[in-house]
């Protein structure tokens, strides 16, 4: 039996969903309180298990992505901590690399990836 085709806008949607039910608009809204249109409430409404099921586990990528990013102040502080100490004070994070394990330097390299993917600092919105 073949297939049925995935439906990237109905997961989008859904993705995109606060499910709690609006009674004013007999409709759910979008994640920032908009109400669906009933163009959308239909669409999503039309949405199959699979579609669902995937639309639920980028859901749980995204929840993931952000409590790591606003975990990671902490996690890169608590990582580098142990280093320093070894260190005079004034040392920078080119001081401590040369000190960390294969393991702790992977992990520092994914972390200031994740801070500065492009060499630059960036701060975070609260987003």
């Amino acid at each position: 039996m073949p297939q049925p085709a995935i439906r990237l806008d109905v997961i989008t949607l859904i993705c995109d969903t606060n499910f709690k039910y609006r009674t004013d608009t007999n409709t759910w809204s979008h994640r920032d309180g908009r109400p669906f249109t009933e163009a959308e409430q239909k669409t999503a409404d039309s949405c199959t298990r699979n579609e669902f099921e995937i639309a639920a586990a980028q859901i749980k990528r995204e929840i993931a992505y952000r409590r790591e990013r606003a975990e990671l102040p902490d996690a890169l502080s608590a990582l580098l901590a142990p280093y320093f100490a070894q260190l005079p004070t004034g040392s920078t994070v080119s001081d401590a690399v040369p000190l960390m394990t294969n393991g702790d330097r992977a992990e520092y390299e994914r972390l200031r990836d994740l801070v500065a993917p492009d060499g630059y600092l960036h701060a975070f919105d609260e987003d």
